[in-house]
């Protein structure tokens, strides 16, 4: 298997080591269903028993019943299967030192390749009183469940599993009975080296595709909508045989009065909206590909008729968006919670003169993903439960914010300079993942 696995993904990182300019080869279904189960054998094998270890956590029960998965255990299922079946309730035991985790399958097969089966039904036709006896056989000492009043991605098991549980279990283990909050949540948000090198593929993509709509082969100024843009968007994704895990949004800043772009709530939709010649044009955009997301915001503008570059005024409002960025990934330090980089990030903003508004997460399984919240828009002073959470090494993160600037060459008019990349932050520091944006996509394109 492992041989196997070697040989797929080096194909895949032959197929990737093109030009920033060239699309990476876009795995075909069977291949990406190898890469995605070798990467869960990998994380179970190298990344969970440290993480169970530092919880002392040695048994870690997820249940879930088909088309109603507990978000933890969609990340564990085989890549052919997906959802649940039936009733699907897995058992990671650690059996200590150099032996790793032991997965069980409490079903009536195996769970991919990872999770063999440990009951039969003719032997006990009880699939609760199995799983008590697989407890009782390994005499755990803490047993984690899915439960979190923070993060909804770790608070999987329903009130219907929580109950049986308790009345199924002896009462020998319901005082071992733990959140496994923490343990759930840097199962999620955490990133093997063979993700991180996957990673980049993937936001490579996701910035190709970005460039290509922010084009004259999509946009003619004075015909093409906002709209038009945003569909043709969800159009490319399906053509490219990728996947996204929201809507695209597609706006328009102007120096026209009537354009209230930079005060839009986040709670609303922009408009549709032509766009035209002197536009700033704004775009938020993510894929999903190897069960990882990308969230990106990126800025173009449409040349005015002889011009063959943006102003110089808008070239600087966006360097204040990418010195916002500097600032916000200069204050990431491991243990810091969400938090304290926002407060850290926002005053020194402020003392350059700079007008902030942060809203940076994690990324990763899910779009929005576990881990420290740093700021939301509606929450510039500290996001309850998620802010408190601490900053881990070896993380995803969607750098998001803006930059509100205001331009004498549009009556004093603000720009809101919306940016967001992906980036990882490691011992080193914060990484962009395929680097970000520092100038306009100009529509058309300049030779």
């Amino acid at each position: 298997m492992k041989k196997i696995y070697l040989i797929l993904f080096n194909l895949f990182i032959l197929h990737t080591a093109s030009s920033q300019s060239s699309m990476p080869v876009i795995l075909s279904l069977r291949e990406r269903a190898a890469v995605e189960d070798r990467i869960l054998q990998e994380r179970i094998e190298n990344l969970l028993p440290g993480l169970m270890r530092r919880e002392g956590i040695d048994m870690w029960l997820i249940i879930g019943r088909e088309y109603n998965e507990d978000p933890v255990l969609r990340t564990m299922l085989p890549s052919t299967w997906l959802s649940a079946r039936r009733h699907t309730m897995l058992l990671l035991f650690d059996k200590g030192g150099n032996e790793g985790i032991e997965c069980l399958a409490v079903a009536r097969y195996n769970v991919g390749t990872t999770f063999k089966s440990a009951w039969d039904l003719e032997k006990e036709p009880d699939q609760w009183k199995r799983l008590t006896q697989l407890i009782e056989e390994r005499k755990p000492k803490k047993i984690a469940i899915n439960q979190s009043s923070v993060f909804g991605h770790t608070d999987g098991i329903t009130h219907t599993e929580y109950t049986n549980l308790l009345q199924k279990l002896p009462s020998t283990y319901q005082s071992t009975i733990v959140p496994a909050e923490r343990l759930a949540v840097d199962w999620l948000q955490i990133r093997t080296n063979t993700e991180l090198a996957i990673y980049e593929q993937i936001c490579r993509m996701g910035h190709l595709i970005i460039a290509e709509g922010l084009s004259e082969k999509v946009i003619h100024p004075g015909i093409t909508t906002t709209e038009d843009v945003v569909w043709w968007y969800r159009e490319r994704i399906k053509e490219l045989k990728l996947d996204t895990w929201f809507h695209p949004t597609v706006d328009v800043q102007r120096p026209d009065e009537n354009n209230k772009e930079a005060n839009r709530s986040f709670a609303q939709r922009p408009a549709a909206d032509i766009i035209q010649p002197g536009d700033v044009v704004h775009i938020d955009f993510g894929i999903s590909y190897l069960r990882l997301n990308t969230d990106v915001q990126e800025l173009a503008y449409v040349l005015k008729p002889g011009e063959k570059d943006a102003p110089a005024y808008l070239k600087k409002a966006l360097a204040t968006g990418n010195r916002l960025q500097d600032i916000l990934t200069s204050n990431y330090k491991e243990g810091k919670t969400g938090n304290q980089v926002l407060s850290e990030t926002i005053a020194q903003a402020k003392k350059e003169g700079i007008v902030p508004q942060i809203y940076s997460h994690p990324i990763g399984y899910h779009g929005h993903a576990a881990g420290p919240a740093i700021g939301m828009w509606d929450m510039q002073n500290g996001v309850p439960g998620s802010g408190e959470y601490t900053l881990k090494y070896n993380t995803l993160y969607a750098i998001e914010l803006n930059a509100k600037v205001k331009l004498s060459e549009w009556n004093n008019k603000e720009l809101r300079v919306m940016l967001e990349q992906n980036a990882v932050f490691l011992p080193s520091g914060v990484q962009y993942t395929d680097d970000r944006q520092k100038d306009y996509w100009l529509i058309p394109r300049q030779k």
